[in-house]
């Protein structure tokens, strides 16, 4: 894959739904490869898998700006990417698959498309990078209420695990969240090639994998083909070149039309949770998500409140 920003506009259009279909397939393919692994191994294959797929085309194309070095050379700048390899893969990642041991692949694409929503909250209240119009706080309140339907509280009267796992993908969300503005304060403005950027987020996080190897991935595995082919598609695939076909979306159509894959994911991974495992829903979880995807709609402009009426002189 190239950096350029020149990237042909029907060669972007495929770039972004193979985005969209990858990233809402990610749920589906955790599910199956928990038959046969531990949700440590799944976060520990898409990482280390998607980190060696992203070095090797950074080894390849040595991507640079301005002839710039194709590696940082500043520490903090390894510092900052040391912080979102953990909030922004690590950590999530291990909710994810932890949480699907509890809940639906469905459900949990439909959590992961609170991250928009996570966002807001993080650059305005958090990084201060970003002030918040009447609409957007408006769109934030409606996704929390359509977090709350998607819980559904009245249903638990004890910590179960499905609602333990409810609230892993929501934490998970909220990690993607932090990252997003973290890096939007400390790294955005930085001359690093896109593709070395994608390396170095899941590079250390995948080293970082490494590290806790005995920690995390070190049990007895029960390996079949569907098992094999949904850790290598969740990490060279998911975490490896889609994260590449990401950043030549996001240089050719901008952050907030890129963006929008956050309405393709779930959409996805819904269909394919239903069609593929038969999974069902309650009918406060699809209503929950209309709320979420309200509110992402609301806090990123794409649709606006009514005016008030003019007060009468």
């Amino acid at each position: 894959m190239s950096d350029v920003t020149t990237t042909r506009r029907p060669l972007v259009a495929l770039q972004f739904l193979g985005m969209g279909v990858v990233w809402g397939a990610s749920f589906l393919f955790m599910k199956i490869a928990l038959e046969g692994v531990s949700f440590g191994q799944v976060a520990w294959s898409r990482l280390v898998l998607g980190g060696l797929t992203l070095g090797l085309i950074v080894l390849i194309t040595r991507p640079r700006i301005n002839n710039g070095p194709v590696l940082p050379r500043e520490g903090v700048v390894w510092l900052h990417f040391l912080v979102i390899a953990f909030t922004g893969c690590f950590i999530p990642h291990l909710l994810f698959a932890w949480a699907e041991q509890y809940v639906s692949s469905s459900l949990a694409s439909i959590y992961n498309a609170v991250t928009p929503i996570m966002t807001a909250v993080m650059v305005t209240a958090v990084f201060r990078v970003e002030k918040l119009a009447r609409d957007q706080i408006v769109g934030v309140l409606v996704g929390i209420i359509g977090v709350v339907v998607i819980i559904a509280p009245w249903q638990y009267t004890a910590l179960t695990g499905d609602l333990w796992g409810q609230l892993a993908c929501l934490g998970a969300a909220l990690c993607y969240g932090f990252t997003f503005g973290y890096t939007r304060k400390h790294l955005s403005g930085r001359p690093i090639a896109g593709t070395t950027f994608a390396f170095l987020n899941i590079g250390l996080a995948g080293a970082a994998m490494l590290l806790f190897t005995p920690v995390l991935a070190w049990q007895p595995v029960a390996l079949t083909t569907p098992i094999v082919l949904s850790l290598v598609t969740l990490g060279a695939l998911g975490t490896g070149l889609a994260y590449i076909w990401h950043i030549n979306v996001l240089r050719a159509w901008g952050p907030t039309t890129t963006s929008t894959v956050t309405y393709v994911t779930p959409v996805v991974g819904v269909l394919l949770g239903v069609l593929i495992l038969a999974e069902t829903f309650s009918w406060h979880e699809p209503l929950g998500a209309l709320l979420v995807l309200m509110g992402i709609l609301l806090t990123q402009k794409r649709v606006r409140l009514p005016l008030r009426a003019p007060r009468p002189a």
